[in-house]
């Protein structure tokens, strides 16, 4: 989804969106298109890790990682993917770990770690691909000085059926991390999520109700939904 959200914080290549491809021809269309009015910042050609790749960012700033490679071994065409630079760097193996221990149907796929002649030291993750509540995402770490890093134009959005799933997400991703308002927070590795209550869209569509539970909710931090099922 997305939103107009103003000046205060610009997407940055920290979260990218990384799509399989299984030939050329597609990379170089969505390449073309996808960079026009915006920024390459990998050019295509042939990599040590894949045939055929290119990362770019298009005319909004967000940033594309375009891969030849088989649907089979990924399952989804588009996988959002984090990189943990500056003063997340190193920390992949671990945010991975902790994310895929919070959510249900979630798994390990696979990690690959740089071994001692790598060019990032040993045991930093090359690339790991994980599964969330049933989804694919990436991760990897990022030497250097890259000048960016997470902040609140990307995040996660959980819809929660209960007031106890609200109550579990927002103290287990605040534990070391930060609150803010409207179910708004930050885990303790400067992502972003959104933890609201999965009725919050009918209640929204209602227009006898919809301007009080806007008014109600942002007064809060962490959502209460008997509050606004009161409404």
């Amino acid at each position: 989804m997305g939103l107009n959200g103003g000046p205060h914080f610009s997407i940055t290549p920290a979260i990218s969106m990384f799509v399989t491809c299984e030939s050329d021809e597609e990379i170089d269309v969505l390449g073309q298109k996808l960079s026009e009015g915006g920024k390459v910042y990998i050019p295509l050609g042939k990599y040590d890790w894949s045939d055929y790749y290119g990362w770019c960012a298009d005319r909004f700033g967000l940033t594309w990682q375009l891969y030849k490679g088989k649907m089979d071994e990924v399952k989804q065409k588009i996988v959002p993917s984090f990189l943990f630079a500056n003063d997340q760097y190193g920390k992949a193996d671990e945010a991975v770990k902790f994310y895929t221990s919070l959510f249900k149907d979630s798994e390990i796929q696979g990690i690959m770690y740089y071994g001692a002649d790598g060019p990032q030291p040993e045991g930093k993750v090359m690339h790991a691909q994980f599964i969330l509540d049933g989804g694919v995402y990436m991760a990897m770490d990022g030497e250097g000085d890259h000048h960016f890093g997470f902040n609140e134009a990307m995040s996660f959005v959980l819809e929660c059926e209960t007031q106890e799933e609200i109550d579990h997400y927002w103290a287990a991703i605040t534990a070391e991390g930060q609150e803010s308002r409207c179910g708004w927070c930050k885990d303790k590795f400067g992502v972003s999520w959104q933890i609201i209550p999965a009725v919050l869209k009918q209640l929204m569509a209602d227009p006898a109700k919809s301007q009080q539970v806007m008014q109600a909710f942002l007064q809060m931090n962490k959502f209460d939904l008997a509050t606004l099922l009161a409404i």
